[in-house]
């Protein structure tokens, strides 16, 4: 689901931002200024930063900078105390993607944070892999050993989502929120009847499996 460095001098806002990202099944890593979250970029996979503007040695601007220039690809959450439209412009000046003002809500922090990882995610990967199936994300187009095949709208969505994530169990709250939206608040045997429907559509003699993780979700599997 994705790895998000935490960037605060203020160890309490690491402490609770890590926990909101534990709840919503992000891993993390925290750095207290923009020295040691480089040092972080430049050891460790990270797929999003939230950074505080204000910090010691090196703060948010500068880092956003910094980090622009050797990560381009990484997208940016500013999380700080500073509201005024100037603060802001220097910080998307800087490179920042999006802006939260402190004292900030857990679950807004969360969906913009997935909301960033859809954006990129969008630009970068819009192909997957299932077994031998292939996936494009662009155009919904399923294909099977080279043989285009149809599949709803609904369907096509949660299989991409299993084999982009290929290997990692997904919560189902992580995968309700992805392909029927944040909030959803239908019946939640929805998820369940639409896995069923792929299991029934491909069996393991297409290459993978949907394994089901007791108590947390799914995970999506090749086989031999």
């Amino acid at each position: 689901m994705g790895s998000v460095l935490v960037i605060d001098d203020d160890p309490h806002i690491r402490e609770l931002v890590a926990a909101l990202l534990d709840r919503a099944g992000f891993a993390s890593a925290a750095a207290a200024d923009g020295r040691q979250a480089l040092r972080v970029l430049g050891e460790t996979q990270v797929d999003l930063c939230i950074v505080d503007a204000m910090m010691p040695l090196l703060d948010g601007v500068e880092f956003c900078r910094a980090a622009r220039r050797y990560h381009p690809e990484l997208p940016l959450l500013m999380l700080t105390a500073k509201g005024q439209l100037g603060d802001k412009a220097r910080g998307f000046e800087a490179g920042a993607d999006d802006y939260l003002v402190k004292p900030f809500e857990g679950a807004e922090l969360i969906m913009r944070v997935r909301a960033l990882l859809r954006r990129y995610r969008k630009v970068v990967d819009q192909t997957a892999r299932a077994g031998r199936l292939a996936l494009d994300s662009a155009g919904h187009v399923a294909t099977l050993d080279g043989t285009p095949i149809d599949l709803p709208l609904k369907e096509f969505d949660l299989l991409f989502l299993l084999a982009a994530h290929k290997g990692r169990t997904l919560t189902r709250e992580f995968i309700l929120d992805e392909v029927w939206g944040y909030g959803f608040d239908g019946n939640t045997r929805t998820l369940d009847v639409h896995i069923n429907r792929l299991r029934d559509r491909f069996g393991e003699t297409n290459g993978f499996r949907i394994a089901t993780v007791r108590g947390l979700g799914y995970r999506l599997e090749d086989v031999a």
